[in-house]
């Protein structure tokens, strides 16, 4: 059995709150912790028609990217259509959670996905973050407790690094030291010179980890006075960010790409049009879920092309010379990235995920204009 409170778990580990936006309003906003869940629908918006089909499909969860909430409210009342999604959510028994800005910036994340199913390969973060701040921790400690406290400190998070936990550099070499009056000497006595095989261990670990890998070590380590060093290290840009670039896996004109990404976004009114010369190639394409066009500069720097959505006029007419843009739905490209947390949702807790293929775009017609003025 698997409780909301689980999903909610696994779903912050993929999507951590703390890497949303300040103005975002991401996590659970619908739901008893402590309900089962054994069908999770995602999709894109919180609507009616997508509440309707998680009601159909008996979805017990409702992931969406977007938020039903992003300024305050003072009531829940169905007398509008947020309301009423949250009245049709609980009387449905169904919870509803948010992965917004958090999922944006994620690796993989809402980007990754567009940039799959555009075939692009060798890709990085278009705006990339600084990765998580790390500290490097020095240990002396006497040969025979090394074990112990490595195994300690490890327990709290240090040593982590990619899918290898425990990771330490270890060396040996002479220790010594002289007790005072008052101290309770594991080894030696006061006044004495000690001098004992002492291991060095360094580990790398989370900055936010530190307090509990100190504790750890404190506890483990047989002196009463350990010898340790904590030194901060450099930021170094990280796998997350806003955006991605990467390689064609064969040039195209403009034109052909522009057909190849709406034959591979879902189908919208909307459509792709594009800005440029449609016989220029294109080798490197850099893309944005969603609204992206505060990258066309950075965009510019590294690549042919840039695909996002909802590109305005003048930044568009103003974008650096050179720079292709292809302009998409809102809602097709973020939509493949649906598929994608789907399933790693559902590696996670064993629970039944769907995907949602209601087009809630709000665009329905598109009708093309005549030949422009000549």
């Amino acid at each position: 059995m698997t409780r909301l409170a689980d999903v909610v778990a696994a779903l912050d580990a993929l999507y951590p709150p703390a890497w949303a936006e300040s103005w975002d309003a991401v996590g659970l906003v619908v739901g008893d912790p402590d309900a089962v869940v054994r069908r999770v629908l995602f999709a894109i918006d919180p609507v009616a028609s997508v509440v309707a089909e998680a009601a159909e499909r008996g979805a017990d969860l409702l992931v969406t990217h977007h938020p039903l909430y992003l300024g305050g409210t003072t009531s829940v009342a169905a007398t509008n259509p947020k309301g009423r999604v949250v009245h049709r959510l609980l009387s449905g028994g169904c919870a509803l959670f948010v992965a917004h800005t958090n999922a944006d910036v994620a690796s993989p994340g809402v980007s990754d996905a567009l940039a799959d199913v555009l075939g692009l390969v060798d890709t990085r973060p278009l705006s990339p973050l600084a990765a998580d701040p790390l500290d490097k921790l020095v240990i002396f400690v006497p040969v025979a407790a090394a074990d112990r406290v490595l195994d300690a400190v490890a327990a709290e998070g240090a040593g982590a690094i990619g899918d290898y936990e425990r990771c330490a550099w270890r060396t040996t070499g002479e220790g010594t030291f002289r007790p005072l009056p008052g101290a309770a000497p594991t080894i030696g006595s006061v006044g004495g010179v000690a001098e004992v095989e002492e291991a060095r261990l360094e580990v790398v670990l989370p900055r936010a980890r530190r307090d509990a890998v100190l504790r750890a070590l404190l506890a483990a380590h047989p002196y009463e006075e350990p010898a340790y060093d904590v030194l901060e290290l450099a930021t170094v840009v990280g796998s997350r960010g806003l955006g991605r670039v990467g390689r064609l896996p064969e040039p195209v004109t403009l034109r052909e790409l522009t057909r190849q990404a709406a034959a591979a976004l879902p189908a919208t009114a909307w459509g792709v049009r594009a800005a440029g010369d449609p016989l220029a190639v294109v080798e490197t394409l850099a893309v944005c879920g969603g609204s992206g066009d505060d990258l066309l500069s950075v965009a510019a720097a590294v690549a042919d092309a840039y695909l996002t959505s909802d590109l305005r006029h003048h930044p568009s007419s103003e974008a650096p010379e050179g720079l292709a843009l292809l302009d998409a739905a809102h809602w097709a490209t973020e939509w493949p990235w649906l598929a994608d947390a789907a399933g790693r949702l559902a590696e996670a807790v064993g629970v039944d995920t769907a995907v949602s293929t209601i087009v809630t775009d709000p665009w329905t017609l598109h009708e093309p204009s005549g030949e422009p003025p000549q």
